[in-house]
This record gives C-alpha cells, structure tokens and sequence, in this order.
C-alpha cells in the first residue's frame, strides 16, 4: 500500500525552478474531496502517488510536501522522494514497504488454509490442496514437518481473518 504524502501550497521564496503537481490532468476517480481534506492518485510514469490536501487545492500552484515528525515520518519522506523523483521524470525506485512475492504467496495460502479449516477439512485434506507434492505417507503424517507448516499456515490466516491484516497495512516497526 502506499503512503499517503501531504502536501500544501508552496510559499516560492528562492526556489528558481519550483516542480509542478500538474493537477489538470486528474479525472474524478483520480481525485475526490474527503471529509479531512483532498486525495488525489497520481500515476507518474507508471507508478502510483497517493496526495492528500488539507484545503482545497489550487490547480497552478507550486507545492511542498509536509513531513511530520511522527512514527511514520521514514515512510512519508521515501514516498516524498519517489514523487518528486517521478514529477522530474527520474526512476522512482520500489515502495520502502512492498510486500515480496514470497510474503504474498504465504498469506494467500494461510488464507485458504483457515477458510478450509474454517469449513472443516483437516490439516492432511489442506496439505493435499495447499501443497500437493508433500508426498508424506498417512502413516507419518502426525510428526511430520509439513503438519507443522499447514497449522502455522492456519494459524496465521486467522490472526490475518482476526484484524491482523491490518499489519500488512503499515510497515514493520524497525524496533527490535
């Protein structure tokens, strides 16, 4: 998901060049008014930006982007930059954020798994599905490794299902 990158208008005092928002171009599912503000979707060069207004914005001015000193501040400056690199035409890089394909594979099947389990298959009629070449025997099934993976995969899918989802929503804290 991306961040959001606020944004206002820009007093000019000895910026030369300033960067334009070129905001003639946006549609009506591109910009909307929300009860806190302005959002527009950007799609530079490929990428999407997600900007948000606290006021009404003006078509033609000149804007700059507002980098609170919060927990998100990191992820707010990074997107920042990735916009103003693809308002100058310049390769915008990957979300600070992004979920790996190996990480999205993971919670589409923890996924599948609890709603099977959800619906009453047993770990080994998951398995069957989920991972089909596992190729363990019945008769060993009940201490084998890949048990142990189907249970974490539904374990995980409930916390998902449980609002646990919404930690793919924000990035990982770098705490430790």
């Amino acid at each position: 998901m991306p961040t959001i990158v606020p944004v206002r208008p820009a007093l000019l005092v000895g910026s030369p060049t300033p960067v334009r928002l070129d905001l003639n171009q946006l549609n009506e599912s591109q910009f909307r008014q929300g009860p806190d503000g302005w959002h527009a979707v950007l799609h530079l060069r490929g990428v999407e930006h997600r900007v948000w207004f606290k006021e009404a914005p003006i078509v033609s001015a000149a804007y700059t982007v507002e980098l609170p000193l919060d927990r998100d501040f990191e992820f707010r400056a990074s997107a920042g930059m990735r916009l103003w690199r693809g308002l100058n035409g310049r390769p915008q890089g990957a979300p600070p954020h992004a979920i790996s394909a190996h990480r999205r594979r993971r919670i589409v099947r923890a996924l599948r798994a609890s709603d099977a389990r959800s619906d009453g298959a047993t770990y080994w009629e998951i398995a069957e599905v989920i991972m089909p070449a596992h190729g363990v025997p019945k008769a060993d099934w009940g201490t084998h490794e890949v048990r142990d993976q189907i249970k974490r995969l539904v374990k995980t899918g409930f916390a998902l299902v449980q609002g646990g989802y919404r930690a793919l929503l924000r990035p990982p804290s770098r705490k430790k």
